[in-house]
């Protein structure tokens, strides 16, 4: 990374802890509303897959607009955040917010195809011998779908890396505080003699996104022959 400047090298810091807590603090979620989709019959459930795939859908400014009216000092979330001291937006905090939203659909379709590729019939055996649907869940299914929860881990780490839209408009553009990679190669574009700077961001930009999703298609081909055998 010597051939990176201060600057960038920041940016890049900035971006992989944005995505990495993005990734983390939306797992456990991502899991639970793609096993509910996948195994669960309940009213509302076609509108929350709707809501759960919007962000795919809006413009990534609606979206960041959305999250600062909603978690911005004035925003009814981030009023009463505010009163306990917690402040997401123009914070990093804010960033990583934005991008686990833009990821989390990738991450929910990946793990339900894994989910509803294991036969039903596999947890019911589970279940005839006692188990509660907990036990069963995490001795039978999740085991199986392990696979794919590190496939959509992966797919949503890599969109929070490229996220931009949504997290601008959301957490703005500081640098060191909120200027992820992204951000990073837009503000060198806008400042002359900012063109080598950015190249390099993009190159490593590329470098991680192919890497990502070779990785991904690895990990759910591996995951589609387990469940073959099985």
């Amino acid at each position: 990374m010597d051939w990176l400047g201060p600057a960038e090298l920041e940016a890049l810091k900035l971006s992989l802890r944005v995505s990495f807590w993005a990734t983390l603090a939306t797992l456990p979620f991502g899991i639970f509303v793609a096993y509910a989709l996948a195994r669960w019959r309940f009213p509302g459930r076609h509108v929350l897959n709707g809501l759960v795939h919007l962000p795919l859908i809006l413009p990534p400014v609606v979206t960041g607009y959305l999250l600062l009216l909603t978690f911005g000092i004035q925003g009814p979330v981030g009023r009463l955040l505010a009163e306990i001291g917690i402040v997401v937006a123009f914070r990093w905090t804010g960033a990583a917010l934005a991008a686990g939203i833009m990821a989390f659909p990738l991450m929910v379709r990946a793990i339900r195809l894994s989910i509803e590729a294991v036969d039903p019939k596999l947890e019911q055996a589970g279940a005839t011998l006692g188990a509660s649907r907990a036990m069963v869940f995490a001795t039978v299914t999740l085991p199986m779908i392990l696979p794919g929860v590190i496939a959509g881990a992966i797919l949503a780490f890599a969109k929070a890396m490229g996220e931009f839209g949504a997290t601008i408009t959301f957490v703005s553009n500081i640098p060191g505080q909120t200027q992820t990679l992204p951000s990073a190669v837009y503000a060198f574009l806008q400042v002359p003699g900012g063109e080598s700077a950015a190249t390099r961001l993009v190159i490593i930009s590329i470098i991680i996104a192919m890497g990502a999703l070779l990785l991904s298609e690895y990990v759910g081909r591996r995951a589609a022959e387990r469940v073959a055998g099985t």
